[in-house]
């Protein structure tokens, strides 16, 4: 039998270059890939965060409008407040218009004869009467009238002095009361 000699070397070395290339060419694709990865990660990364900064800002501005109206409504209850206060002032006021014209009208109608007011104030609740009388009979009978009415309570006489004439100084305080609506009449 022959010798036969077959060169094998150079199929090899052909085969491991091809190898080589295929693995070149596997490595630049996958990089290539790689990179096309992670820049698409980074982009949509990126994209959802630009979208959530859209969206906190138009939160932002939501917010500060609805703070707005928030200020604005509590303006709004302070003033409501205010012109309410104003009202109720104003309702006592015109509730109590018809009160000291009745106060006034109770005032000739418990006047005893003799007797006459030089000067009546008002300090809140309480009349302060300063007048002349003939006798002190006519100032207590006045007292008592006073005491009876419903307008007013309490009588109380701080002074009473001779002048230069014939008539009596007197000076009184006399607490003001509102009479129950049933009372009025009387």
């Amino acid at each position: 039998m022959a010798n036969t000699l077959i060169n094998l070397r150079s199929w090899r070395e052909d085969r491991r270059k091809e190898r080589q290339q295929r693995f070149l060419t596997s490595s630049v694709l996958v990089a290539i890939l790689a990179a096309a990865a992670v820049w698409g990660t980074g982009f949509y990364i990126e994209h959802n965060t630009k979208q959530q900064q859209l969206r906190n800002d138009y939160l932002r501005q939501e917010m500060a409008k609805l703070d707005s109206k928030i200020k604005e409504i509590k303006e709004l209850r302070a003033k409501r407040e205010r012109l309410l206060e104003r009202l109720r002032a104003i309702q006592e006021l015109q509730g109590n218009r018809p009160v000291i014209v009745r106060v006034f009208d109770e005032l000739v109608r418990v006047l005893p004869d003799e007797l006459y007011y030089s000067n009546l104030s008002r300090k809140g609740e309480s009349l302060h009467v300063q007048g002349r009388a003939l006798s002190n009979r006519d100032v207590s009978t006045l007292m008592r009238n006073l005491d009876r009415s419903s307008w007013f309570s309490e009588p109380n006489l701080s002074k009473v002095g001779k002048s230069g004439d014939l008539y009596k100084n007197f000076d009184m305080r006399v607490g003001l009361t509102k009479p129950k609506p049933e009372e009025e009449g009387s």
